[in-house]
Order: C-alpha cells, then sequence, then structure tokens
C-alpha cells in the first residue's frame, strides 16, 4: 500500500463488511471501516468492528486499528493497516474523498446517503435499488447468486431466515429471552452442549439449544430488546471456523472487489 493506493470506505465492519475490507486491503487499496460507538457485531472475532472496544484486532492477515481522526488514518495505512473509525453518519467521506464506499450494514432499508456519496457506491443485500440510491448492489443471500454484482434492480428480497447447517436453521440464531443488558457466559469458539449458559440478558439465561461453537455473541454490556439476534451457534463443533472470514463473506467481498474493479479509473489509480 503507498500514499497513492485509492481509498474505498466500507460501511459497517461486522463479518460481511470485515470479508469485503479483507478482499480489497489484499489487493492494494487503502480501506477505511466506519462504525457506530458500540458495534453491534456478533461475529466478533471475524468483524473489524470489534476495534472499536479492543483498539486492535487481527483476523487472519489483517489488523485492524481504532483511530479518531484523518490523520490518524493515512498513518494506519501507512503502517499497513485497516482504521476502523466511529462516524455513523460517514461525514468524514467529504475529507478522506474515497473512490469508492461499500454500505455493509445489512440494514435491509433504503440508505440515507444515496449514490453521490462516491464516485462508486454498492449496496450490501436487500434494501438498495442499483442505478437509484447506489451503483451496484452485491447478492448477500446463500445460492447461485451468492456474490453476483448488479447494476440494476435489488438483491433478493430478505428471508428473516438462517441458512440451514447441518439441519439447523432458525435455533442457530440466539435470541434475546428479554430487555436488558447483555452479559457472556461463554468465550466466542469454545464448544458448547445443550442446555449449557451461554449468557444472561439481566437476570434471564440464553441456553444452548444445541451442541456446538460459539460463533458470535454481541459484545458485553449491550442492551437488547427481546427477540434481538445476540448470537449464533454452529452446529459443526469446528472452532477454528469462528476465527476465520467465511466464505459467504470471501465470496460477497470478492463481488465488491469486481464491482470496484471494473471501474477503469480506479484500476488506473490503483496502478499508479
Amino acid at each position: 500500500m503507498t500514499a497513492s493506493s485509492p481509498l474505498v470506505i466500507v460501511r459497517g465492519g461486522g463479518d460481511l463488511g470485515t470479508g469485503v475490507a479483507a478482499r480489497l486491503h489484499r489487493c492494494g487499496f487503502a480501506v477505511v471501516v466506519l462504525e457506530i460507538d458500540r458495534p453491534l457485531a456478533v461475529r466478533r472475532l471475524v468483524s473489524l468492528a470489534e476495534a472499536i472496544y479492543a483498539d486492535e484486532v487481527e483476523i487472519e492477515d489483517v489488523r485492524g486499528r481504532k483511530v479518531t481522526t484523518p490523520a490518524e488514518v493515512h498513518e494506519a495505512h501507512v503502517a499497513g493497516l485497516v482504521p476502523v473509525m466511529v462516524d455513523p453518519t460517514a461525514s468524514s467521506r467529504t475529507t478522506l474523498a474515497p473512490v469508492a464506499m461499500v454500505d455493509a450494514r445489512m440494514r435491509k432499508v433504503p440508505p440515507e446517503i444515496g449514490k453521490e456519496a462516491a464516485p462508486l457506491v454498492v449496496g450490501l443485500g436487500p434494501g438498495f435499488r442499483a442505478g437509484v440510491d447506489c451503483h451496484a448492489v452485491v447478492e448477500t443471500q446463500r445460492g447461485h447468486h451468492m456474490g453476483r454484482v448488479s447494476w440494476t434492480g435489488s438483491a433478493q428480497p430478505d428471508s428473516r431466515l438462517p441458512e440451514p447447517v447441518t439441519g439447523f436453521d432458525a435455533d442457530r440464531v440466539l435470541r434475546a429471552p428479554a430487555e436488558g443488558k447483555l452479559q457472556g457466559m461463554v468465550a466466542l469458539g469454545d464448544i458448547v452442549h445443550r442446555g449449557q449458559i451461554l449468557a444472561r440478558v439481566d437476570a434471564v439465561e440464553v441456553l444452548a439449544p444445541f451442541d456446538g461453537a460459539l460463533r458470535g455473541l454481541m459484545h458485553d454490556g449491550l442492551p437488547v430488546w427481546a427477540g434481538d439476534k445476540i448470537g449464533d451457534l454452529d452446529p459443526r463443533k469446528e472452532s477454528a471456523n469462528c476465527r476465520e472470514i467465511s466464505d459467504k463473506s470471501l465470496a460477497v467481498g470478492g463481488g465488491v472487489l469486481e464491482a470496484v474493479l471494473s471501474q477503469g479509473e480506479i484500476r488506473r489509480r490503483l496502478g499508479d
């Protein structure tokens, strides 16, 4: 990465945004991840958003660092890192002047910032309309079209169900049993057993519905409401998988990389 490397903003440093950031970073782009002040990422072992809490994180070969100013963004890039900054409205885009902006927040509603935000704006998943509020949409739903780039139209509608894994689907998602503050009781990546206490929301326990690896759990102390997604249990019991960027995140990241590299001016700047 050099001082002239084209800069890409990724809004949202959860597992999908991290897959996007990793693909771009490894290909020579200067990536900046923008987050809220208390990120809600579930798969925190593979989420650059965790740098907001921990100051620095390392995910595979990608290191993220919390920064607070554009000057620190530049310093992180020079050091070969991915800066992660609290900026929920992406107001820093006017100073950072990105060649592209990727909305990886998975809010599943039309964005509050349109395609005028950057020369290229890419949206992930449902809620975006290519050619209307972004230039391109990348499909996030598993299946034949996952990772595909569309320059017109929208992604597939939100199914509201996780993809089945070894026969488990809805049960894989851990949900808050009540309103309150979340407190984890098990380390991410641990192998757990059915009925084991995984977390508490105030005094109400969250129990494992089956044996598996605790793939994700939101950060301690976050306020949650009954029914909120707070965690993710993987029945495959592969602890190492919890520490690696997923196939889905890499596929979506590859789609973003295709969209970015399809722009001739960006390719020329990358080669400078």
